[in-house]
């Protein structure tokens, strides 16, 4: 089919109404502001633009759309006056057109004067730029009164239609979601109301029959039913647990207790993440409140043991809408009162508030707005009109579909269940990490013989770390010790991988020593790569001499060859068939099978937050493009995901290579970019190169070669991140993660240890793999089936298809070379 230019990109034969003008959509973001909207806006204001719509924002929510503009001026009125403003343009570089809405810079304050009584705004493709990166809604969200009311969505009706506008992004919590479902509904009766009133001519009745919308979930709760995360939730945690981390140090220093109060009435999401993140003593959360009538009693009892074995502070987390058995609030002066009367600690309460909302959002978060923007338009311009109005949701790592209603009722039935006292109905419709968490939380925080198990079947666990050190490490560590301790087990520490286990490098770990390593940063049990080749009897030898049961290995691509060794042994040497497994840990997340490694998170993380400084930087001097080269060996994951994270123009993987035919054309693209920006409008760019995209074309002479090409329009520089992606306090997800497969592994041990005793040692060695939501215990050999061995890498990554989203987003890329079929199957 014919290809139409718009804003930059040659795209299928675009939407059209019955009349030929261009589809008409509309994005307004409502309710509590969340981390992710601004990423969620820009990306449906870009994909409509590549799918040739005309894309309009709503200023202040619902509110902007029932107050409408109060100037009678059109969109073609000021098309013909500003054709630049309007996004018009009459200049056209290569293709790329329509740079700027009649909101021109909707980000920029200064323009806000020029609003004033106009709340629904065209937008065109330079209007959005920088959003990804910025926190809250910069288009604004209001709590409206006058949309409750009919008269009110009758007036939001007649706004839209003035406007052609007949599809609609939402993006908000459930009371929004809730109110974009009546309007609907009430669609037809307001058109014929508005036609027989006179307002709205047959033609725009004609034109407009239809209402289709489609929402995405904003809300730092998390209390969604339809999506396993929400927009926002991942960056509530960052704040959170930065909260918590830096409290934690005056706490001990003072050796005093801190009850934090976290937002969530109806969900204990927040709360029971943070309590896993932070290492929290105890926690109270609405959907599972103490069995006892004296929680007061039980939490104490925790923290008395935890005070005898020497630990000096006491953190206390309490989610906004805790209740005790009978519904009775749980508040944090509550608790605060409790452990000045019963135990005579010195307690503080911080009520975290507000600042759980703010600051710039967390990588997981832009991606999650980004790929679920995207579908949103995807979604609307797919609708008929007996097609249901959508959320898109997040479920088992895809991006979904859910009929709208059907997830804000389930939302709504967890508040009955609880009002009716049925908590495990309640916990049941939350998502399956919830409950996973929760008890895994219960089971590293309290200090009891009531789950020990028969002593024949206690075991001594050896823990051992190998490969590069990764965020996240630790906490798998401390989490699988304290498991390993109540259930009766024997945990030890290998420190310094191989060798160290050679050298009788082996200790016990005790629950008061592992209590910190939740929040720090690479190996405390130290790492290397050496492999058991360099003394496979020794290592026999000491394993037998400890008298290691079975064996936990964290680490990345090292650990899992590790264990093909030992296995591949096993006919020699006897004592490798105890039970073994490996938990993937690796920034670099090469590990075939798993979606995700710990320390993945981290990294993309500590590369948004330093190509958010390099931005500044470039854009400061305006026309620059700056060339970021990350770590990840043969595997572009940080690079790719990353790129998608901070809102790069071009990327490098290994995966794709580079090439000088690629290089001229990127040039080519860069040129005519900036030529198509206004005059003293231009921005600093990023390209992000993974360090092995090329042996030939390296970060220093792809730097030249943009100096030397872009001379007039642009300069260049670039910057070698290199260890430091390894480095940093490991972010909330990749706490979370270490959680969650540490306890599942310490069961795999234990479920197979009678066969490794045995000596039978069948089906004994494996790997942990998160597939979707669900964890997933993968024998060897489907992990080396699914492996690039030579590489060092997996054979079909699930992230790679992004990259192709980045170069969308950026426009130089266009539909008819992407596809969008990958971006809905995994994220």
């Amino acid at each position: 089919m014919a290809a139409t230019p718009v804003g930059g990109l040659f795209t299928e034969e675009q939407p059209r109404k019955k009349d030929g003008e261009p589809k008409k959509l509309a994005v307004l973001t409502s309710g509590g502001d969340s981390a992710g909207m601004n990423a969620a806006v820009s990306r449906v204001v870009r994909m409509g633009i590549t799918r040739g719509c005309q894309v309009f924002v709503v200023r202040e929510g619902w509110e902007g759309l029932v107050q409408g503009n109060s100037d009678s001026s059109s969109d073609e009125e000021d098309a013909n006056s500003n054709p630049v403003k309007t996004g018009v343009q009459a200049k056209a570089n290569n293709g790329f057109v329509a740079t700027y809405g009649d909101g021109e810079l909707l980000k920029e304050g200064e323009g806000e004067a020029g609003f004033k009584g106009r709340y629904i705004i065209r937008v065109g493709w330079d209007d959005v730029r920088g959003f990804v990166g910025e926190g809250g809604t910069l288009i604004g969200t209001a709590r409206s009164v006058a949309f409750r009311e009919r008269a009110g969505r009758k007036r939001a009706a007649y706004n839209l239609v003035k406007h052609g506008i007949d599809a609609l992004v939402v993006c908000g919590g459930d009371g929004s979601l809730t109110g974009a479902d009546v309007l609907r509904s009430e669609w037809p009766e307001h058109l014929k109301e508005l036609l027989a009133e006179g307002k709205i001519s047959q033609e725009d009745y004609d034109n407009h029959k239809i209402l289709n919308i489609v929402g995405l979930v904003g809300s730092i709760d998390n209390d969604m039913a339809g999506t396993d995360l929400t927009i926002g939730a991942a960056t509530a945690l960052h704040r959170i647990c930065e909260a918590v981390d830096s409290i934690s140090s005056t706490a001990s220093s003072h050796s005093r207790a801190f009850v934090v109060e976290v937002m969530g009435r109806h969900c204990g999401w927040l709360a029971v993440m943070a309590a896993i993140s932070t290492g929290a003593d105890h926690l109270f959360i609405p959907e599972q409140p103490p069995a006892v009538d004296d929680w007061a009693g039980e939490m104490c009892s925790v923290l008395k043991q935890h005070r005898e074995l020497g630990k000096r502070k006491s953190i206390i987390i309490v989610a906004e809408g805790a209740i005790d058995k009978n519904l009775k609030p749980i508040t944090a002066d509550n608790v605060k009162q409790v452990l000045i009367d019963q135990l005579g600690l010195d307690t503080r309460v911080t009520t975290l508030g507000h600042t759980q909302r703010g600051g710039r959002p967390c990588a997981y978060d832009r991606i999650l707005a980004s790929l679920q923007g995207c579908e949103a338009v995807e979604a609307l311009l797919s609708a008929k009109p007996e097609t249901p109005s959508y959320i898109i949701g997040l479920a088992e790592n895809a991006i979904t579909r859910q009929p709208m209603m059907e997830a804000v009722a389930q939302t709504q039935e967890v508040a009955k269940r609880i009002a009716a006292k049925d908590f495990d109905g309640a916990l049941a419709l939350r998502d399956p990490e919830f409950a996973e968490c929760l008890n895994a939380f219960y089971a590293s925080s309290r200090i009891s013989d009531a789950d020990y198990l028969p002593q024949d079947k206690r075991l001594r666990i050896g823990i051992i770390h190998i490969g590069a050190p990764a965020p996240g490490m630790n906490a798998a560590t401390r989490t699988a010790a304290r498991y390993c301790l109540s259930r009766g087990h024997t945990p030890l520490g290998i420190y310094n991988g191989w060798p160290g286990l050679l050298e009788d490098n082996v200790s016990e770990l005790t629950w008061l020593r592992v209590d910190q390593w939740t929040t720090r940063g690479g190996s405390e049990l130290g790492t290397n790569r050496k492999q058991p080749e360099i003394d496979l009897e020794g290592i026999a030898y000491k394993l037998e001499e400890h008298k290691i049961d079975a064996l936990l290995v964290i680490g990345g691509f090292e650990a899992f060859t590790s264990l093909i060794t030992l296995e591949q042994a096993r006919a020699n040497y006897r004592k490798f068939k105890i039970p073994m497994i490996h938990l993937p840990a690796t920034i670099s997340n090469n590990v075939p099978v798993t979606d995700w490694s710990l320390g993945s998170d981290t990294s993309i993380n500590v590369l948004v937050e330093a190509c958010d400084s390099i931005k500044q930087s470039a854009s400061a001097s305006r026309n620059r493009v700056f060339v970021v080269e990350t770590q990840g060996g043969e595997c572009g994951y940080i690079s790719v995901v990353g790129a998608l994270a901070v809102g790069a123009v071009i990327v490098y993987a290994p995966e794709t290579g580079i090439s000088l035919k690629m290089l001229a054309q990127d040039c080519e693209w860069l040129r005519a970019r900036y030529k198509s920006d206004l005059k003293g409008k231009s921005e600093g760019r990023l390209i992000i190169r993974s360090e092995k995209s090329s042996s030939c074309y390296t970060t220093e002479v792809i730097n030249k070669i943009l100096n030397e090409e872009g001379r007039g329009l642009f300069d260049s520089r670039f910057v070698q991140l290199g260890h430091t992606l390894q480095g940093g306090t490991p972010s909330p997800r990749d706490r979370t993660r270490a959680v969650r497969l540490s306890v599942k592994c310490i069961a795999f041990l234990e479920q197979h240890a009678r066969k490794g005793r045995s000596g039978e040692g069948q089906d004994t060695i494996a790997s942990i793999c998160i597939t979707g939501a669900n964890l997933k215990i993968v024998p060897l050999r489907e992990m080396v089936a699914g492996a690039d061995m030579k590489k060092r890498r997996a054979k079909n990554p699930w992230w790679l298809p992004l990259k192709g989203m980045v170069e969308l987003m950026s426009g130089k890329q266009n539909l008819a070379n992407v596809s969008l079929a990958p971006w809905r199957s995994k994220l």
